[in-house]
């Protein structure tokens, strides 16, 4: 299974947003977690001001708004068998 990471913070209108546009181009073998970087401060130093930021493997794929394109191509040419 494929996991993407997503890091948020709670209550983060823009996180939703994303999310929203996200979920139509994940396929079932695809998981999505998310990440409060809250009470993390490496994470908070690195992500706080540009929140969401979507990761596969620690790979950037998209900040707000979401790349879709990127994103899409991203997938499909990384399918798994």
């Amino acid at each position: 299974m494929r996991r993407l990471t997503l890091y948020s913070r709670p209550d983060c209108h823009l996180c939703e947003l994303l999310v929203a546009d996200l979920m139509p181009l994940l396929s079932p073998h695809i998981q999505l977690d998310v990440v409060d970087i809250s009470d993390d401060i490496d994470l908070t130093r690195r992500y706080g001001l540009r929140i969401p930021v979507l990761l596969e493997k620690g790979q950037e794929l998209s900040s707000y708004p979401l790349d879709t394109e990127h994103v899409r191509a991203h997938l499909a040419v990384n399918e798994l068998p």
